[in-house]
């Protein structure tokens, strides 16, 4: 079993190892992924992270798909309730399919048999998490919630009196979510988010224990602002786990950006920066995976990074990149070559 540091997340009281599971591979993100692959996956997750494994979810991953494969998986292969902790991303309940594909982001989920809607309120993210007890089978009982993307809840605002509504149901949202940890339901309320400026805006009324960053603190996309805001987080003790550090998979070679497919013309130098980017890898001996895992544990404050795969042989190789290093040079040549900010202040294991 492969061995990962284990660093306590925020105020939660939970210990969590460097990576956590993301789930969206179980709700067919991109693929229509067979039942079997899926189970492997989990099992793989389960073999090389000593329990208790995190697994992040979401009622917005396949329309409660994920949730639902994960506890049924877990479920079958007699998983404890105690190995387990699960973190379920609140907001989104499952609604019927009635037209080809769902009406929530659209283009990149597979092979859905529901679809999902905001529900963002007090009332409403009650509802989410009880309905996420349910699509686990109500024997995994999420240890970590959130409030699931409230940047693309706040910006479908139609004017500055509906956004002032809306903010009024995520403050309303998390009053719920405090009231489940107050008594003892849950150990920790936090925020996923592409858009870390909105976690920024809400900390000023709600005091998060864990905060994930999702696009946001990559090699690709590090900006002196949101690093402040991450120093402000880590000296007020928030815990932070960082996630699609690969910008969707294509810092990697993939073909989506951020949820989109570029496009080669629009985008040239998004290309040209991947191109570059994989030529320095190839030159100092990194892979552009391990590159982009070392950068996105490399600001103090992030304790975990959130790896999702659909290919279980990928599994020991995410757990066992979190302590693979590349040659300081290769960081230098970064920056010279403008890749990375030239003051960015934390070259990753060097500082």
């Amino acid at each position: 079993m492969a061995s990962t540091i284990r660093q306590t997340l925020g105020s939660t009281g939970i210990d969590v190892p460097s990576v956590v599971f993301g789930t969206s591979a179980l709700g067919n993100l991109y693929e229509n992924v067979e039942q079997e692959r899926k189970k492997h996956t989990v099992s793989e997750c389960l073999r090389h992270v000593e329990a208790p494994v995190v697994f992040d979810s979401a009622g917005k991953y396949g329309a409660g798909m994920a949730l639902e494969k994960l506890g049924a998986i877990l479920a079958e292969l007699g998983v404890a309730p105690s190995d387990v902790v699960i973190s379920n991303k609140l907001g989104w309940r499952r609604t019927p399919l009635t037209g080809p594909e769902p009406t929530f982001e659209r283009g990149v989920w597979f092979g859905l048999e529901h679809d999902a809607v905001a529900d963002i309120s007090y009332d409403g993210i009650l509802r989410c998490f009880d309905e996420g007890c349910e699509l686990l089978g109500n024997s995994y009982i999420p240890q970590l919630v959130s409030v699931h993307d409230p940047d693309e809840y706040l910006a479908a605002a139609v004017d500055a009196s509906d956004r002032r509504r809306r903010m009024d149901d995520v403050i309303g949202a998390y009053d719920a979510l405090f009231e489940l940890k107050s008594k003892g339901v849950v150990r920790g309320v936090g925020i996923g988010s592409k858009d870390w400026t909105v976690i920024e805006g809400l900390w000023s009324e709600v005091k998060f224990d864990w905060v994930m960053l999702a696009c946001s603190f990559t090699v690709f996309t590090h900006t002196p602002e949101l690093l402040a805001f991450i120093g402000d987080l880590h000296r007020a003790g928030v815990g932070i786990i960082n996630s699609a550090v690969f910008n969707a998979g294509f810092l990697t070679g993939g073909a989506y950006f951020d949820y989109r497919i570029p496009d080669p013309s629009a985008d040239r130098q998004l290309f040209s920066w991947r191109n570059t980017f994989h030529g320095l890898c190839a030159e100092h001996g990194v892979t552009p995976y391990d590159a982009c895992i070392e950068f996105g544990l490399s600001a103090p404050g992030v304790v975990a990074l959130s790896l999702n795969t659909s290919k279980p042989e990928r599994v020991k190789d995410n757990v066992d990149a979190v302590a693979r290093t590349a040659p300081h040079e290769f960081w230098v040549a970064l920056k010279q070559s403008g890749l990375i900010a030239n003051d960015y202040p934390h070259l990753p294991k060097h500082d």
